[in-house]
């Protein structure tokens, strides 16, 4: 089979065509032929060798697929061959909290081998069917990005109809809490610096725009949107530059959900706003398999589609970095295997 895999050294350009043997189902285990996959903000920082381990090289990347189940071994009940399935992100978190036995070590896409490949060997365990509404491409969008939109909003949000949310940007995580949040009856607004985007996420159902290059001061918009009283919840995605106009715009007892470091990982925190106005402040570092199942009903239930901007095929990955890189997409950019 072919994979790719990042070789030699981290870089794009060295995101290169490997052949390994098809792998064979051990216990417990399933045999994935592999029909999409997607790229998030955390692949091409893993590509790009951001806190990466060079020991690791060969490592094939990406931490979202759809496949379906063409072997099953010994003792495997929960799936059979023809399913068609998602690996989990987190391949050893199954339910409950967050545990440090199982974040960063069973991640897919580093340090396991991800889903750029024609076949993967998977734990039984590490994986849900799909929602039957979706295309193969569509499903490869769930694990990551769209689950941590769920869980920013739903799990550790409790979001309700009426609230509103601030979703940054319009990437993969942004557009699928967009989607989640319209489905629950809230109010969104969208940031973004482009207003061609602004008006794409109107047509998905955006109430409130606020285009951050011409107003810097975002989070005073977002007050005055809500007339004075500032958002229930943010998903914040753009990290130490944008945390603190996040804090701002959230109400009293509002929550932020940081997601992402785009924007870098360290800045002053006004602490006395945090507890002043009674926020809560989640981490987000995707969900377990439980929390997939949940939302999949959801998205099953309300007729979600993820937003796909662009396909390319596995040989030009390469190309779909360099895109993600240039963060012109908007929504989802999928890898056909």
């Amino acid at each position: 089979m072919r994979a790719m895999a990042i070789q030699g050294e981290f870089g794009i350009g060295n995101l290169k065509p490997l052949d390994r043997p098809v792998p064979k189902a051990g216990p417990g285990q399933v045999v994935l032929k592999m029909k999409a996959a997607s790229l998030n903000y955390r692949d091409l920082a893993t590509v790009m060798g951001m806190g990466g381990n060079p020991k690791l090289l060969p490592l094939v990347p990406l931490s979202d697929g759809c496949g379906e189940v063409v072997e099953a071994g010994e003792g495997v009940t929960r799936l059979k061959v023809g399913d068609r399935v998602a690996p989990s992100f987190f391949q050893g978190w199954h339910s409950g909290g967050p545990r440090p036995e199982v974040l960063g070590v069973t991640a897919l896409g580093g340090p396991i081998d991800g889903c750029a490949q024609e076949y993967m060997c998977l734990s039984a365990e590490g994986m849900s069917k799909a929602p039957a509404n979706l295309s193969d491409e569509e499903v490869a969008c769930l694990p990551c990005a769209g689950l941590t939109a769920w869980r920013a909003l739903v799990v550790e949000g409790n979001i309700k109809a009426g609230d509103t949310v601030l979703v940054q940007g319009t990437g993969g995580v942004s557009i699928f809490a967009l989607q989640f949040a319209k489905a629950m009856g809230a109010r969104v607004i969208v940031t973004s610096s482009s207003d061609e985007k602004l008006e794409r996420a109107k047509k998905l159902g955006a109430d409130d725009f606020i285009n951050y290059k011409a107003t810097p001061n975002w989070a005073g918009e977002a007050r005055k949107l809500t007339g004075g009283r500032g958002v229930d919840h943010v998903v914040e995605v753009g990290g130490a530059d944008t945390f603190p106009q996040s804090i701002m715009a959230s109400r009293v007892g509002g929550h932020v959900a940081v997601i992402g470091l785009l924007s870098g990982m360290t800045k002053d925190v006004n602490v006395a706003a945090i507890f002043s106005q009674n926020l809560k402040i989640s981490g987000i570092t995707v969900g377990s398999r439980a929390h997939f199942e949940d939302m999949s009903r959801a998205i099953e239930q309300n007729g979600i589609h993820p937003v796909i901007d662009k396909r390319f095929p596995l040989a030009d990955a390469q190309d779909a970095f360099r895109l993600m890189q240039g963060a012109s997409h908007f929504g989802k950019i999928v890898l056909d295997i």
